[in-house]
């Protein structure tokens, strides 16, 4: 995290700990949120590794994979608004063009609910938007072994870790409570109230 500038993706009390707006019903997530979810994604974000972040909004976590990962690896931001993945892309390209260019960081629109199957099956995903419940498309898409990080629930949200074994064999361990913007269709989110 120290290694990318957080200001380069969120302009406004850039450094601050809390979430942040970044417009069309989206949210960049407290730094200390991200840092927990590379902390668990950390065995998965290794060099060479394949990543998909869903809900990748202005593209700061998925640069903060690919600094991980390396030129070895991939890391595919997905968002299911234009905008937003048209801003993240604008936002790579500040410090890493190299890694767009090279196809090391990739953003794609697209619901996130569905996952991204043509790059699939990835060592781990990240999802920065709660699901209405465990979200069995996305953990067909992760390697054995793979780990899914994911927010679940709709009142109550617990981000819950999915682990896929090397057999194909799904644990699943409660982290911790939290509250999320929903994992939710374009439409849905775009008519939320923009004050999240």
């Amino acid at each position: 995290m120290k290694k990318i500038d957080r200001k380069d993706f969120c302009p406004h009390f850039s450094y601050e700990d809390a979430p942040q707006s970044i417009s069309y019903g989206a949210t960049i997530s407290a730094p200390h949120m991200h840092a927990y979810a590379l902390e668990h994604l950390e065995k998965y974000l290794q060099p060479n590794m394949k990543v998909l972040d869903i809900g990748s909004g202005s593209g700061y976590l998925t640069a903060c994979m690919a600094e991980m990962v390396g030129a070895g690896g991939k890391v595919v931001g997905i968002d299911h608004i234009q905008e937003l993945v048209s801003l993240s892309d604008r936002n790579m390209k500040k410090q890493h063009e190299d890694w767009i260019d090279s196809g090391q960081v990739e953003f794609v629109v697209g619901d996130g609910r569905q996952g991204y199957p043509s790059e699939a099956p990835y060592d781990c995903i990240h999802v920065g938007a709660a699901a209405d419940e465990k979200p069995v498309t996305l953990i067909d898409q992760l390697k054995a072994p793979g780990r899914l990080f994911v927010p679940v629930g709709r009142a109550e949200q617990t981000i819950m870790v999915y682990d896929k074994n090397e057999d194909g064999k799904v644990e699943t361990k409660k982290v911790m409570g939290v509250m999320y913007v929903p994992l939710t269709d374009a439409e849905k989110q775009m008519g939320r109230d923009h004050s999240y």
